[in-house]
């Protein structure tokens, strides 16, 4: 691994790196400082801890230059005050130079007025999120006609937040400039925003998986654009009853819970039971175990984690409908047993913006999931338009990437459940995270 020396850093900087006790640049850092420091685009997707803040931190110490200008010469955008105030922290332990001028512009105690003031006194980086870099942009506060650098950190929760609108106006606004995007995940929701202001970018990818591999049981991912796609693919999964002739659906909310059964539910009321849920009690159970011995019940859905960890070892099958909220719910749930779970399969279904859980599952149990190809006969939800009174243009979350797959026949036949569900759709490997 490179030496920080190696990444051509000024002095300044060699200097307030081994103060603030970095020894050696991490991957990541080895791998994209040259890269900017050469004027690339630059999207780094990297888990977290692998020092992202920090290069992005360094990457525009080294590159910036005190001048007199007024005009912001770089502008950071961040998912909220907290990431922002923690950011500058950063800047202030590694600027040698106190003659840059940093600025937070953040939505509480100062009002836009005061902000604006501030911005025409002189700045040389901005610190913001996204809503209120537009606030300040549209009064003719922000000025964009000097800047060099246009960044995101955080990108994945700035889109998760629905921020994507300003970021879009405000990187259009900007004629000329090196833009760098850091994020933990790259998913297609994300890719479509950011393939608005980039041409071509350099992507730089780190997997940090850890070096505790636990032993679990086979896992499987669907990953879909949205939320009612999610919803159509469970009922598509649930409708092959040869293969799901006895499955857990795991929800968070009890709203998520009766959606999900009144999605499932299209005939016998006895197929598709609530665990322990007070409004469906001619159809609930109170065990799981009755649930096991019910001939007439099917599907099983369970609400949040339970007072007593479930039995799952009779149950071929289980399927995360929702990630659950604290991981080591998950991973008490595929984490082997015995040996006679060694064939039981779990599923997880999950959103673009459920990646990150998704990743953080991963690095937690050392291993990836298999990602498993769509099936042909989903039908993909277009994503909702925000109804907006200032909103003149589509949102730019909706591209044309999903579409209506042709049907096709899903049936199988002489396999057991775990084999029927890896031939109902192709592994594979590409997944944009």
């Amino acid at each position: 691994m490179a030496s920080f020396e190696k990444l051509k850093l000024t002095k300044q900087l060699l200097i307030a790196v081994s103060n603030a006790g970095f020894v050696q640049p991490t991957e990541l850092q080895s791998k994209i400082l040259t890269r900017i420091n050469g004027g690339q685009d630059v999207i780094a997707v990297a888990p977290e801890g692998a020092g992202k803040s920090t290069a992005l931190v360094l990457a525009v110490l080294n590159k910036l230059k005190f001048t007199e200008e007024i005009a912001p010469r770089v502008l950071v955008l961040v998912p909220d005050i907290e990431s922002g105030e923690l950011l500058i922290d950063t800047f202030h332990t590694l600027n040698r130079n106190r003659n840059l001028r940093i600025m937070g512009l953040f939505n509480g105690e100062t009002s836009l007025d005061t902000h604006v003031l501030e911005l025409t006194d002189g700045v040389d980086i901005v610190v913001a999120t996204p809503d209120r870099a537009r606030a300040a942009y549209l009064k003719l506060g922000l000025n964009l006609n000097k800047i060099q650098m246009f960044i995101l950190d955080d990108a994945d929760i700035i889109i998760k937040k629905g921020l994507q609108l300003p970021v879009v106006e405000l990187a259009r606004g900007i004629i000329k400039t090196q833009h760098l995007v850091f994020t933990e995940v790259y998913h297609p929701k994300l890719q479509h925003i950011v393939e608005q202001f980039i041409d071509i970018p350099n992507l730089i990818e780190i997997e940090d998986l850890g070096n505790e591999q636990l032993d679990t049981l086979e896992q499987i991912l669907y990953q879909v654009p949205n939320f009612k796609t999610k919803l159509n693919l469970l009922y598509l999964l649930l409708a092959d009853k040869e293969v799901f002739d006895k499955v857990v659906v795991f929800v968070n909310s009890t709203f998520n819970a009766e959606t999900a059964y009144k999605n499932i539910l299209k005939s016998d009321e006895q197929e598709v039971i609530i665990l322990n849920h007070p409004e469906y009690g001619d159809v609930g159970v109170k065990s799981i175990q009755d649930f096991k011995l019910s001939p007439k019940s099917r599907v099983l859905i369970v609400v949040g984690q339970q007072e007593e960890q479930l039995d799952l070892s009779q149950l071929p099958i289980f399927i995360h409908f929702d990630i659950p909220e604290d991981d080591s719910h998950y991973l008490q749930r595929v984490v082997l047993k015995s040996d006679e779970q060694k064939e039981n399969l779990a599923i997880t279904l999950c959103t673009d913006l459920e990646l990150l859980q998704i990743k953080k599952l991963e690095q937690k149990q050392g291993k990836k999931m298999q990602l498993m190809d769509l099936p042909d006969d989903l039908y993909i939800e277009k994503e909702v338009k925000k109804k907006k009174e200032d909103e003149e243009e589509d949102d730019p979350t909706r591209g044309g990437a999903f579409h209506e797959k042709k049907a096709k026949n899903l049936k199988t036949h002489n396999y057991s459940a775990r084999e029927k569900i890896r031939l109902s759709g192709k592994i594979t490997n590409k997944r944009l995270d």
